[in-house]
């Protein structure tokens, strides 16, 4: 399979100054990689922590990536994701007017989410 029919997950965060903050994306990454090797998986961050969301869009892209899921793993819908989130990703459809570049809402709005949050909050 080619790199341009395979299809890249971006997993998106805030960002934190502390390095040890985006260790649970990273098991996340490695999770998703473990299920499905058919998945590029990628960690990117709105602050404080690098890469960006946009660096790591032209990197696939420079590889030959030509669709793009962007999780935001976020547990509510804030200004980041209400007004941020979205211009950022309009900015690199701009920019890669060729690319599939799709979003998932914050992973805190999925009710499988919050149900294993409150399962682990009782047990």
């Amino acid at each position: 399979m080619s790199n341009s029919s395979r299809k890249a997950i971006v997993l998106f965060g805030h960002g934190a100054r502390d390095e040890r903050w985006k260790e649970p994306f990273i098991k996340i990454k490695e999770m998703i990689q473990a299920e499905s090797a058919a998945y590029r998986v990628e960690l990117s961050f709105l602050e404080l922590m690098s890469p960006s969301l946009p660096e790591v869009i032209d990197q696939l892209v420079l590889e030959a990536y030509s669709d793009i899921e962007v999780i935001p793993v976020f547990l509510g819908q804030g200004g980041h994701i209400r007004k941020d989130f979205p211009a950022i990703l309009d900015e690199c459809q701009k920019k890669h007017p060729g690319l599939r570049l799709s979003a998932k809402p914050a992973v805190g709005e999925n009710l499988g989410v919050l149900q294993a949050i409150a399962k682990y909050c009782t047990n």
